[in-house]
């Protein structure tokens, strides 16, 4: 793979009218590797993809952490030498001291000590993802957050509007991401989703009827939305738009800019995929000290079946009223999908599915 400078200087030389041939002999490469990155956005930035690093405590994080919380409920306190034998009795093979690395680093004592719960999860393994859109008006870009309750698998895709046809499409390619469709989908008060608030009596909402028809008789995926000045109740959804803001995004546009690039919609695209697969997906997560591939490896087993490409509307299915009941009294239909393996999902994926973005035939490949 070619430096960043390379390839800028690559993109700099054709710019001068220089042929690709002579720009190979210039720089030394082969004349296909020229033509290779002359494809490349001009603001594209080559990214080395490193797996990320496992360290031997990871395995036993959820253990340390049980003991922690039980200490804590009796009011005693144990000792890391005492956790290090325990775990080294379920197969722990590291050193202690490497052990209370990991430990401090991911706060855990302070944690207890604060009676913060440990290892959550709250929602049922594909119950619920919560839907968000994170606006960057100097960028003139937004962004699709979509997390999943359970797992805290996130996907993300930049986009340049908020159109419902925009939704829609964002929703597919996450559904492909992930590999199925959550039971439910929670919102906040986008006017693509919801047109008005108890409409029809109280919980009872009008919503976007495209989408609706999309997102409940298309796919099979209710909709939920939050209570007015409540967004905190898609907590989950909130605090990775933080950590993704922060952890990718800023770092990100200040990277391009230091090569006198600007931030586009193909390479913020390119970028946040492999930030998705090598780091925010594949981290320990702080609340469920797992990774989120991991515990989507299982919640894909619930999953609803991936959907056939949407075509629109049906003029016959419109005349359907846009009513639900959003309270737990609700009444809801139970679809029952059979036991399967992961590649069962495959006869699913359309031939030609959604191929805007080369990198999306690769997101969340590499959980299978």
């Amino acid at each position: 793979m070619l430096k960043k400078g390379e390839v800028k200087m690559i993109h700099k030389m054709l710019k001068d009218g220089m042929s690709k041939s002579a720009v190979a002999r210039k720089l030394g490469i082969n004349r296909d590797t020229v033509a290779k990155y002359a494809k490349m956005p001009e603001g594209y930035v080559p990214v080395i993809k490193r797996e990320p690093v496992e360290t031997t405590v990871d395995p036993y994080l959820p253990n340390i952490a049980r003991m922690l919380e039980e200490a804590h409920k009796l009011g005693i306190s144990i000792p890391n030498t005492s956790i290090y034998q325990e775990i080294q009795k379920l197969g722990y093979r590291g050193s202690l001291r490497w052990m209370k690395d990991i430990m401090n680093r991911l706060e855990l004592r302070q944690k207890v000590k604060d009676e913060e719960q440990l290892v959550r999860f709250e929602t049922k393994a594909a119950q619920q993802m919560q839907v968000d859109w994170v606006e960057f008006p100097k960028d003139g870009l937004s962004a699709f957050v979509a997390t999943m309750g359970y797992s805290r698998a996130s996907y993300v895709e930049y986009v340049d509007n908020e159109r419902v046809e925009t939704l829609i499409k964002c929703h597919m390619n996450a559904f492909s991401y992930f590999g199925g469709v959550p039971h439910e989908a929670l919102y906040d008060n986008m006017k693509t989703v919801i047109t008005k608030r108890n409409a029809y009596g109280h919980g009872k909402h009008k919503f976007n009827e495209q989408f609706r028809d999309f997102a409940e008789k298309h796919c099979g995926m209710q909709l939920k939305v939050c209570k007015p000045y409540r967004a905190q109740t898609k907590g989950k959804v909130e605090r990775f738009n933080h950590y993704f803001r922060y952890s990718f995004h800023n770092i990100f546009k200040v990277k391009l800019s230091m090569m006198g690039y600007k931030m586009t919609l193909e390479n913020a695209n390119a970028a946040v995929m492999d930030w998705l697969d090598f780091t925010a997906n594949s981290r320990i997560h702080q609340t469920t000290l797992y990774r989120p591939f991991d515990l989507l490896a299982k919640e894909q087993l619930q999953l609803l079946p991936l959907p056939k490409p949407y075509n629109g509307i049906h003029p016959i299915k419109a005349t359907a009223k846009s009513v639900t009941q959003d309270s737990q009294t609700s009444n809801r239909i139970t679809i029952h999908i059979p036991s399967r393996d992961l590649q069962s999902y495959d006869q699913f994926i359309p031939v030609m599915a959604y191929m805007i973005f080369p990198a999306y035939s690769l997101g969340g490949a590499l959980w299978h």
